[in-house]
């Protein structure tokens, strides 16, 4: 062997026996076989890593670690060799890296122009690391194949802590002189301890030359065919971006409708909808993947029976599918009502009829205060006067409007059908996402003013659609386009890795950086659609949500069913919430309030009373934003986070385990993943997986959470896939009546592997 093949097998022993002494392991069968390798240099370490990774399982969790320190020996090897430096040294001249990464263009060269050199080796000081050993195999696995930033030939260059680094410079770049490189620290000091993470696209973009740092976006269509064309186009520049989009299909005028006074000309929203499953597909997000997009319908649209429910499932005309994009079913509290009607031997008789919205525009004659025409999805039910309610039973009473009439459990059974094959719809309870939104004072007493959803389902924001309102020629004799914007909704997304933020007792001091890096992304994106930035800067909407639910009542000792957990889940997310909001008004009283605040709920005080805050400290709070404002018109949402909690180490947002031991694969990797922290304490409160569990219990959870939570949240449902309808349908009215907002996936256990979006990682 040569001397350096030797320094290398010496290297990769005292990693593992340094590993063995951490963990519980015992590396003697791999060590034996190390020592009698005759292996070039380079091969001893990937025979252990090798070794390491099938060790990997439920009676000896803790190989995970010792495998991503031996995968962590390759990434510095790698990165020494492409920066030129010593490779035992771990860790290269950080000021060198972002020069050679911006002088080859993978760096945006503001890194260079906002930081001196001398500020840039205090942070490089601030670097630890030893950081890097809070890493499971998986999560680092994940961080090194898809975000840490390589060269033009995918030779990495980054390391973990300098990804965080960077982060942390970017989101805090534009900070005052005075405390910038404070708040740099103090954001490196809650990503590196993997306290929290990022948005994909923050993780995967800040510091560099390309794409934003938004995760979703939310569009209202327009019932013309510019208004369908333009947001295509608007979807297509999104999703090239790395957006997730949602769409309001529901102002569309439905098949059969008339076109310009011509009867029966209309084709619906099925072949608009085959357009942008087009443009999904066509239009991939950097290379790495399809467009993902998700397209909502209320249930009282005539099309809703006509083709939309049939979109994803594999029975029916082909020619009449979209199966690349995902559906969402907008559901007012008269619907549900209607599926308790029963007659006296329990059958269901609630009729339900549905309309085309520009049909109920020409013949019902509903106007607003400045006279542009009104639909039935323009309104919603509060709680002491039903405005939906009301125009819905003038609407089936006129004589002359057109409808089709169904039974409303015909058409939640049709729903359910397409849940239990495809995972979709998702359920969009549209009354209690508009009772809560705490910016309904712009629309007015009754008036919606959120139509859908996201692509997750955690983000409920005002939308409005834009619409052509002039188009010239201007001097020099090009076409001018003249839009009107409407609220194109973004979504900022970041979250919480609760099983190591709440242990360590850190969640003040967290929430405080946290928000501020969530505003400061506002300021730092330039979205490729106009009207989104618009909209961003007008209601500044942050998304601040969690992960690692299940993980962290493991680490407390609470089982999933039961009160405990219930009331667990209350009194924490009223401490984030508490935490959240205070931030923002700091913010506000630092750099001012966003710019619809007068008039909110947050203003008027509307939103405590309706949470029942009435503690001293959350009366204090209202006082003071009362005064100084808040900074974000909308603060909290939770995310699916799934990759994002593999690499923060825990579990899936706010979702039970898959199962204690799994393998988890996807298009480049597949191995074992056990429960993390998992032993002979936690396995009691992970034993049981997620089709197994009662989910009446994770509805309660998360009623107690959602009490908390002005956005919404990604909320599956796990059901066996020989469920009997009258339990799914129960599932679904226990949802509604706990007040969710949404539910996101219905997963059952014959369906295959279902896409998360991405983009919505955080």
């Amino acid at each position: 062997m040569t001397t350096n093949s030797i320094n290398e097998l010496h290297y990769v022993l005292e990693s593992i026996h340094h590993a063995a002494k951490k963990y519980q392991i015992d590396p003697t069968r791999l060590t034996k076989q190390l020592a009698e390798l005759r292996v070039p240099e380079a091969e001893a370490n990937q025979q252990a890593l090798l070794y390491a990774v099938n060790q990997i399982a439920m009676d000896q969790p803790d190989w995970t670690f010792v495998s991503a320190g031996l995968f962590l020996n390759e990434l510095y090897r790698k990165a020494a060799g492409n920066r030129g430096y010593d490779r035992w040294a771990k860790y290269g001249d950080f000021h060198l890296l972002i020069k050679q990464l911006t002088e080859i263009g993978i760096y945006s060269s503001n890194l260079l122009s906002s930081y001196s050199k001398k500020e840039i080796d205090e942070l490089a000081k601030a670097i630890v690391p030893e950081r890097d050993s809070l890493f499971t195999y998986i999560g680092l696995f994940l961080l090194a194949d898809r975000y840490l930033a390589q060269d033009h030939d995918r030779n990495v260059y980054e390391l973990p802590q300098e990804r965080f680094m960077i982060i942390a410079m970017t989101i805090m770049q534009h900070e005052h002189s005075a405390h910038r490189l404070k708040l740099v620290k103090e954001a490196y000091w809650a990503l590196s301890h993997l306290y929290m993470t990022v948005a994909t696209p923050t993780l995967a973009n800040a510091g560099k030359r390309f794409g934003q740092l938004s995760s979703c976006f939310i569009d209202t269509v327009d019932d013309s065919l510019d208004g369908i064309y333009l947001n295509n186009w608007d979807t297509a520049r999104l999703s090239k971006d790395g957006g997730g989009i949602g769409l309001y299909f529901g102002k569309v005028r439905a098949l059969g409708s008339d076109i310009k006074k011509f009867k029966g000309n209309s084709s619906g929203v099925v072949p608009w909808i085959k357009l942008v499953n087009n443009t999904a597909v066509s239009v991939d997000q950097l290379g790495q993947r399809q467009g993902a997009i998700a397209v909502y319908l209320d249930v009282f649209h005539k099309d809703v029976m006509n083709g939309f429910l049939d979109l994803k499932t594999n029975n029916g005309d082909e020619r009449r599918k979209a199966h690349d994009i995902f559906t969402g079913v907008s559901i007012p509290d008269h619907f549900m009502k209607k599926l308790q009607e029963t007659d006296e031997n329990g059958r269901s008789i609630g009729e339900w009829h549905t309309f085309c919205p520009h049909q109920v525009k020409h013949y019902m004659g509903w106007k607003d205060e400045n006279g542009n025409p009104l639909g039935l999805e323009d309104f919603y039910d509060e709680t002491d006067r039903h405005f939906f309610a009301e125009k819905y039973e003038e609407a089936v009473n006129h004589p002359l409007l057109p409808r089709k009439s169904y039974r409303a459990m015909d058409i939640m059974a049709r729903i359910m059908v397409s849940q239990l094959e495809t995972g979709t719809p998702y359920m969009f309870y549209r009354d209690e996402v508009n009772r809560q939104n705490p910016n309904k004072h712009l629309a007015g007493a009754g008036r919606t003013s959120i139509y859908c959803s996201n692509l997750c389902t955690e983000i409920a924001q005002n939308m409005s659609a834009t619409t052509i309102v002039n188009e010239y020629q201007d001097e020099d004799g090009n076409i001018v386009i003249v839009r009107k914007p409407g609220d194109f909704v973004v979504c900022n997304l970041s979250s919480i890795n609760l099983a190591k933020a709440v242990p360590a007792n850190v969640l003040e001091r967290l929430i405080g950086i946290q928000v501020r890096m969530l505003d400061n992304v506002i300021e730092l994106n330039t979205i490729s659609v106009g009207q989104a930035q618009i909209t961003n800067q007008k209601f500044r909407a942050i998304g601040l949500g969690t992960f690692g639910w299940h993980h962290l009542l493991a680490l407390e000792g609470i089982h999933w069913e039961s009160e405990a957990a219930v009331e667990f889940a209350d009194q924490l997310y009223e401490d984030i919430a508490y935490y959240t909001i205070r931030s923002s008004k700091e913010l506000a009283i630092e750099k001012g309030a966003y710019r619809e605040f007068q008039g909110s709920e947050w203003q008027t005080g509307a939103y405590f009373e309706r949470k029942n805050y009435r503690s001293e400290r959350w009366m204090e709070l209202r006082e003071e934003i009362n005064e100084h404002g808040i900074r974000n018109g909308w603060l909290m949402a939770v995310a699916p986070n799934s990759s994002t909690a593999k690499i923060g180490g825990s579990t899936d947002g706010i979702d039970p385990i898959y199962s204690v031991e799994y393998a988890e694969e996807k298009k480049n990797f597949k191995f074992k993943v056990t429960a993390p922290d998992l032993n002979h304490k936690t396995y009691l409160y992970y034993r049981r997986a997620r089709h197994e569990l009662d989910q009446v219990w994770s509805i309660k959870q998360n009623a107690a959470r959602q009490r908390h939570i002005d956005q919404g949240i990604s909320f599956n449902l796990y059901v066996r896939h020989d469920i009997k309808a009258k339990e799914l349908l129960n599932l679904h009215l226990e949802a509604w009546k706990h007040g969710l907002k949404t539910t996101y996936y219905v997963r059952s256990t014959s369906q295959a592997e279902i896409a998360e979006c991405e983009a919505c990682q955080s």
